[in-house]
């Protein structure tokens, strides 16, 4: 009976086992960076290479390759898309570390820091945050380049560059080269933060130039 049991019960793994590897996989686990649109893929690359940052930008970007993107302006929301992915990822381990450090008291100053950076990352999440739902809106309004177009620009470079300097705050509240494990994970988070929003800065003031630059031409012609 007991080899019986065992039998029926390897029989039921097994079906099970090649039931999972039989199920599909959905597309978007293992082809988001599979079959690039070459032409996006070539604005893509091409837009990066002005950034600080341009194999980052490359990497974050790729994943929006697969099909055609809409000038400028689309590729500037993906990339504040991706630093804003990026923030809210450190600011929840940020968070998680603040909540460690809190519960074993054994370094307050330590604490005291990593709380600031939670602040400072919590407003680069806010500032994002405006300057996507900014940028989405340009669409609803009148195409010349006036006063309120220069004033709904203006707001989308200031919110983008005080989540980079946030972002930087963070990075550099922690002096020096030697420190633990945690610290250094914080840093290289703050840090991939900063980087990913310096490089989205870019890509918008790329996008305001170009904007700029076809309103002038209607207007002239």
């Amino acid at each position: 009976m007991a080899q019986l049991n065992l039998t029926f019960f390897l029989v039921i793994f097994l079906s099970l086992f090649f039931s999972f590897l039989a199920t599909p996989v959905e597309p978007s686990s293992l082809t988001s960076h599979r079959n690039p649109n070459p032409k996006t893929m070539t604005y893509i690359e091409s837009s990066c290479k002005g950034t600080l940052y341009p194999n980052l930008c490359m990497r974050c970007l790729s994943q929006y390759a697969k099909s055609p993107l809409n000038g400028p302006q689309h590729l500037a929301q993906h990339a504040l898309s991706v630093s804003l992915s990026r923030a809210l990822h450190t600011k929840g381990y940020l968070l998680k570390v603040a909540k460690e450090l809190q519960a074993i008291k054994s370094n307050k100053k330590e604490y005291l820091t990593v709380q600031d950076c939670v602040n400072q990352i919590s407003d680069s999440v806010e500032q994002i945050s405006q300057a996507m739902k900014e940028l989405r809106s340009f669409n609803k309004h009148d195409s010349n380049m006036n006063d309120k177009m220069l004033w709904h620009i203006s707001n989308v470079e200031t919110w983008v560059s005080t989540a980079l300097t946030d972002a930087s705050s963070c990075v550099y509240s922690f002096p020096g080269n030697r420190m633990s494990k945690r610290v250094a994970a914080i840093k290289v988070k703050a840090k991939n933060v900063a980087e990913v929003t310096s490089n989205a800065l870019f890509l918008f003031h790329r996008y305001a130039s170009t904007y700029q630059k076809a309103t002038m031409n209607t207007n002239n012609s």
